[in-house]
């Protein structure tokens, strides 16, 4: 019987036109032989059948050349992944070694090789692919961005012809791992449209039906909906254009795979969708400070919501107080034309770059934790990709993922994965696992071998914890475990312990002070123990019940610390208020204008606005003298009767002068009927008043009333007071009060 063609007509002419584009894409970067060399290996690894079909029939050079062309033309790689990837599976089968494509290529192309050997070889051991961190443990393995860039798009090319796998088990895994793992990845490396088609696929492949539904729907609908968004967006631009501001506006749908998580989520029909439509505006200001850039953002949100109903419940305020992660951006969801709800972002277009490139990438900020340093390092990636003045590939030859050396991956003992420090015990995986296991844990088995609990752990280890009911965590524990976790949790256990000793040691103490006949001043013993260093009162009393302090010397002690306080403090007044602000060196405030005048008309005095109470120009105020400084507060502050009492020689009078031209932030809660109306019209008075800005805003409804906490910039008391009395008429308010902090 005749062997079967390598190639069938239709395949030759579609691996001759993907080869030539892909030598078109790469010619610049390709070296001198590098061509020649690449067609006689090609040559003799197909004669040997190296590149057969596999059990789908898919040609396998067909879809590496396929599999390159994604990593060069859509990905960006270059002349080292894209040989690497051509000539893996002769070397996987044994071929060709990594020496031979060492010595007739270079080093670089040989170590690709071999870290997508690693990959493989970890594939092979089919280890807990569903694992939440195992895309740690690809980067881990892989060691080099450029394989995880080659792994996702082979996976990008076999979805593409996932219709081609002949068992739909085969194409549902292949799809739950595009989406759960790949999809992610691309888009913590830039690659946005790559994350959107994978998702998408993904989609396709699982849930084919509702695929097809939400699709069909989409096509239904683009006419009316591109008209619909081009209708929100231009009464929008005009009011922005009217401010003066240089910004852009763009409005998109939400892709099928995004959709379809609404729907499932709210447990909604396709007509219901809150944030079908969604607008972005981008703010221009290259210039701006971070200040005028938030108010800046706040006004346009003003402006949205003036001519758009909000939704208070889903507004969010990350540029008050931005995400962990840097993200900063206002969200808006209001009521546009026909009742459509429409989300609304506004950001700066620094604000929008650090978005977009990784360092709040959209996966997280949706509620993902991740580690700050991978996220570093991959955005140093996507900007070595995304750039257009250098060669990327330069950037990345020596780029090697080497993030995570300091880290070990072990395994439950259903394949569960655990990421432990380097120099992790036994101890430290049965705290990661739960607080329970550790304190009980008085051994374990690694690899099937009975190990103590200080046993160090080794990458790949498989361990099963042991443990006794009558266990308990030790304060030698604290010597070898590595985890933050674990080394907390003994300290809690322990501190629990001693807390019942401490409680005896105090009632002891109490006694001695009552057989002696002394009334004890709380705030003085306080005091003292704070003066003997104790973060705690719990640690001073573990140290008695310890017998590390005699109970008669505390009495002593105490005594003498009395004694003291109460004399007259003559010695205190030597070092007066007045005295120490006439040697305080004049510094620049944060005021372009000198507004506060401290104690005897003394001007150029550094202060701070004390947050306990927030103080603004017009409030009625006093200096304290405190370590960092000279303090301002309100006559009114919540803490002003204890200083008075307790530090009275501190105290140093201040007034404002001249006027208050610098902003100040005014926190205000407003409590009222429970109407979507009243926060529309409390920001619509606060956008119009002079001189007055909306920097923050929370909302919060129970049982039909309204409570909204808003941080406003104003410029005194007078258009704070002037505020007040406009908001107290909007229909609805009951109440107005201003916050302390």
């Amino acid at each position: 019987m005749a062997k079967a063609p390598f190639f069938t007509p239709d395949e030759e002419i579609l691996f001759r036109s993907k080869y030539k584009e892909l030598l078109g894409c790469l010619y610049q970067f390709l070296e001198k032989e590098d061509i020649h060399k690449m067609r006689q290996l090609m040559q003799r690894v197909v004669s040997l059948d190296c590149y057969g079909r596999d059990k789908n029939g898919i040609n396998g050079l067909l879809r590496n050349v396929g599999t390159a062309l994604i990593a060069a033309l859509e990905i960006g790689l270059r002349r080292s992944p894209v040989i690497a990837l051509l000539l893996y599976r002769p070397v996987l089968k044994k071929i060709i070694t990594t020496d031979e494509v060492r010595k007739t290529f270079d080093d670089d192309v040989a170590l690709i090789i071999t870290r997508l050997l690693k990959t493989s070889d970890l594939y092979a051991r089919n280890t807990a692919i569903d694992s939440e961190n195992f895309h740690h443990l690809l980067f881990s393995f892989a060691e080099d961005v450029r394989v995880i860039l080659l792994m996702i798009a082979d996976r990008l090319y076999m979805m593409r012809n996932g219709k081609r796998l002949v068992k739909a088990d085969d194409r549902k895994r292949l799809a739950m791992e595009a989406s759960y793992l790949y999809a992610p990845l691309a888009h913590r490396l830039g690659l946005y449209k790559i994350k959107g088609e994978l998702e998408d696929l993904s989609l396709k492949f699982t849930e084919p039906e509702q695929f097809a539904f939400i699709k069909q729907k989409l096509n239904e609908t683009k006419r009316s909906r591109d008209e619909y968004i081009a209708g929100f967006i231009d009464p929008v631009k005009k009011k922005i254009a009217d401010t003066g501001f240089t910004f852009d506006i763009k409005g998109r749908t939400k892709s099928i795979h995004s959709i379809n998580n609404k729907l499932k989520k709210q447990n909604i029909e396709f007509e219901g969708i809150y944030d079908l439509f969604a607008i972005r505006v981008i703010l221009d200001m290259p210039h701006a400070s971070r200040e005028e850039e938030k108010a800046a953002c706040w006004r346009v949100y003003s402006i949205v919501t003036d001519m758009y109903q909000p939704n208070p419940k889903r507004m969010k305020d990350w540029i008050s107080i931005p995400k962990s992660n840097g993200y900063e951006s206002l969200h808006a969801t209001v009521m546009g034309p026909q009742n459509h709800w429409v989300e609304v972002q506004i950001r700066t277009l620094r604000m929008d770059e650090i978005a977009e490139r990784g360092l709040a990438a959209h996966w997280k900020y949706k509620g993902v934790k991740e580690d700050i340093g991978l996220d570093e390092l991959l955005t140093n990636v996507r900007m070595a990709l995304e750039s257009k003045d250098i060669d990327p590939m330069d950037l990345m030859r020596n780029f090697k993922m080497d993030l995570y050396q300091d880290e070990i991956y072990v395994f439950t003992p259903k394949g569960e994965l655990i990421k432990l420090p380097v120099g992790a015990t036994i101890l430290d995986f049965a705290f990661s696992i739960h607080t329970g296991l550790g304190s009980k844990c008085v051994s374990a088995k690694v690899n099937d071998k009975n190990v103590s609990i200080k046993h160090v752990l080794q990458n790949g280890d498989t361990v099963s914890v042991l443990t006794s009911q009558t266990q308990s965590p030790k304060r030698d524990w604290l010597t070898f475990v590595k985890t933050s976790k674990a080394r907390v949790k003994i300290k809690q256990a322990l501190r629990e312990e001693a807390a019942k000793n401490a409680d005896f040691a105090k009632e002891m103490l109490q006694r001695r002070f009552k057989n002696r006949k002394i009334d004890v001043e709380e705030a003085i013993l306080m005091r003292y123990i704070k003066k003997r260093g104790y973060k705690t009162v719990t640690d001073f009393y573990i140290d008695l019940s310890e017998e590390r302090l005699d109970a008669n010397q505390v009495i002593e002690d105490y005594l003498e610390a009395e004694r003291k306080e109460k004399e007259v403090p003559e010695h205190v007044e030597v070092r007066s208020a007045e005295d120490f602000v006439t040697t305080t060196e004049a510094e620049e405030i944060s005021s372009k204008q000198d507004v506060l005048i401290i104690d005897k008309n003394l001007t150029g005095i550094e202060y701070k606005l004390a947050k306990c109470c927030n103080p603004i120009f017009g409030d009625e105020v006093f200096g304290f003298v405190s370590s960092q400084g000279i303090k301002v507060h309100r006559m009114n502050c919540p803490n002003a009767q204890s200083m008075r009492e307790r530090f009275g020689y501190r105290i140093v009078p201040a007034r404002w002068s001249g006027k208050g031209t610098d902003g100040y932030v005014v926190n205000l809660r407003v409590i009222g009927r429970d109407d979507i109306a009243i926060v529309t019209n409390i920001t619509s008075v606060i956008g119009k008043e002079s001189g007055v800005a909306l920097r923050s805003l929370t909302i919060d409804s129970v049982d039909g009333i309204f409570q909204g906490d808003f941080g406003v910039l104003v410029k005194d008391t007078a258009s704070l007071g002037a505020l007040i009395n406009k908001i107290k008429t909007v229909k609805g308010v009951k109440s107005i009060t201003r916050l302390n902090a």
